[in-house]
């Protein structure tokens, strides 16, 4: 499915946001029922993977995630960053990112499958751009990597976590490296329904897209996200 232009577009209304908690205690919910069959993907083959969290989240919001992927037979670890705030979190180069990265690709001792949830996502891809022999490959989830940072709800608590204004000259400048298509295989999993982030913004043209239903909290451990996410593993 090709991306939509992401030019002047808003974020998702309020309404869309004041649906999203409820929504993530639906996702939590279904886990349960769905296991069994989200069991019947394609057995993993031991690749390394690295999880990356959203905003504000550690490694625990990445839990369901870890024991699926685990489950499935590949060899998942966290980020090991404590919680998501940017640059404050992956130091100002992304040194600390970075050195992680290359920690776990000598251990496993091939290139490591990075997959992020929100602006997890975007800085998989940070990663992947400095760093292309390190990867195999990138999958986001409900990643506004696209577009506008103001297209989405959480622009602000993003600047204020971070330390960083989205307009200044350094961090535009790192939006349009992560915005440029890898070097490496990319896949975007996505919802139109999504309360948080305009998720026209959140794949483009330069990538395997993929469309969910599901809101943005909760998306890491949404069925649906865990049965895409497994089937590219399988496909690849």
């Amino acid at each position: 499915m090709n991306a939509p232009s992401p030019t002047n577009l808003g974020p998702p209304s309020k309404a869309q946001w004041a649906a999203e908690f409820p929504r993530m205690l639906g996702t939590i919910a279904s886990i349960p029922k769905a296991w069994p069959e989200l069991m019947k993907a394609p057995p993993g083959d031991g690749r390394p993977i690295m999880l990356l969290p959203g905003l504000v989240n550690s490694d625990r919001s990445n839990i369901v995630m870890k024991r699926y992927l685990t489950a499935l037979g590949y060899r998942v670890e966290g980020w090991k960053l404590g919680r998501n705030t940017g640059a404050r979190a992956i130091g100002g180069e992304g040194e600390k990112l970075l050195a992680r990265l290359r920690q776990y690709h000598d251990d496993a001792g091939q290139p490591v499958t990075l997959i992020g949830v929100s602006l997890g996502g975007i800085i998989a891809r940070f990663a992947a751009h400095r760093e292309p022999a390190l990867v195999r490959e990138v999958i986001t989830v409900s990643s506004p990597f696209a577009g506008d940072p103001r297209a989405t709800n959480v622009w602000r608590a993003f600047e204020w976590l971070s330390g960083e204004k989205i307009d200044s000259p350094d961090v535009m400048a790192r939006r349009e490296e992560i915005a440029a298509p890898l070097p490496v295989p990319a896949t975007a999993i996505w919802s139109a329904s999504d309360g948080l982030v305009n998720g026209a913004i959140c794949h483009d043209d330069h990538a395997r897209s993929i469309e969910i239903v599901s809101s943005h909290m909760g998306v890491q451990m949404h069925p649906a996200t865990l049965r895409a996410i497994a089937e590219v593993l399988g496909g690849n």
